[in-house]
């Protein structure tokens, strides 16, 4: 088989695992802005990790990784980066930055890490028209809304119990770049959210109110989405 892949696809491959490696010094930079108490860049260098993964899955189909270097597993470097960006680093953050009721704390960063464990092992977390089966342990992305819009503590706390409880149900969850359905719609959203996330970072605690709508209007199509699938499967039983 390698005899039959040229020098050029091989590096298209490896160029294409590099993206996804770049993700774990993102991971670093994060934990040292965490670290540092800085939550804002915290949050930006997540955020990149978040548009680094959307996109590296698609270099890594097209230049077909799996045939080009098969004895490169590329789908576990990628869930070893995507757990420190996606649940570690941001179980930290909550850890240092969301307040939680009185002794709350430890039981729910315990349950964010060992509910995403489960979300992570699991052979059934997409459908087969690729949403994901459960809440898929997006962390970072919770993060987010539990520290720009600033939840009382024991909403914060009902948020985490909620969501680490839909990681074993199977309400259906948006992958914007992997779902064909509305593809191009949920690429274009996606990207407006993250700019309009973004923007919002920087200026926290300020929330210029057109940001603020046009990421929350972006938050309702996703919520939208994910509801109208969930309850297809629902009314035609459809897998």
């Amino acid at each position: 088989m390698s005899a039959t892949v040229s020098p050029a696809s091989k590096a298209k491959a490896w160029s294409a695992h590099a993206i996804t490696a770049s993700g774990v010094i993102l991971a670093l930079l994060a934990l040292l802005a965490l670290l540092d108490g800085r939550p804002q860049a915290c949050l930006l260098w997540l955020g990149l990790a978040l548009l680094v993964d959307g996109l590296d899955g698609s270099l890594a189909r097209r230049f077909e990784v799996k045939r080009v270097l098969p004895n490169f597993d590329g789908a576990t470097l990628d869930l070893v980066i995507d757990y420190l960006t996606y649940v570690f680093i941001p179980a930290i953050f909550v850890y240092r930055f969301v307040p939680l009721p009185a002794y709350s704390l430890l039981p729910a960063i315990g349950l964010i890490l060992l509910s995403s464990l489960f979300c992570f092992c699991n052979l059934n977390m997409k459908s087969q028209d690729n949403y994901f089966v459960g809440f898929p342990a997006a962390w970072n992305v919770v993060v987010v809304y539990l520290y720009l819009l600033d939840f009382p503590p024991w909403l914060s706390l009902a948020t985490i119990v909620l969501l680490c409880g839909l990681t074993l149900t199977r309400m259906k969850f948006l992958h914007p770049f992997r779902v064909r359905a509305f593809m191009p719609v949920n690429i274009a959203v996606t990207l407006i959210w993250m700019l309009a996330c973004a923007l919002l970072i920087l200026r926290y605690p300020l929330n210029p109110p057109g940001w603020l709508a046009i990421w929350l209007l972006a938050s309702a199509y996703f919520v939208a989405v994910c509801l109208w699938r969930t309850a297809r499967d629902w009314l035609t039983h459809d897998e």
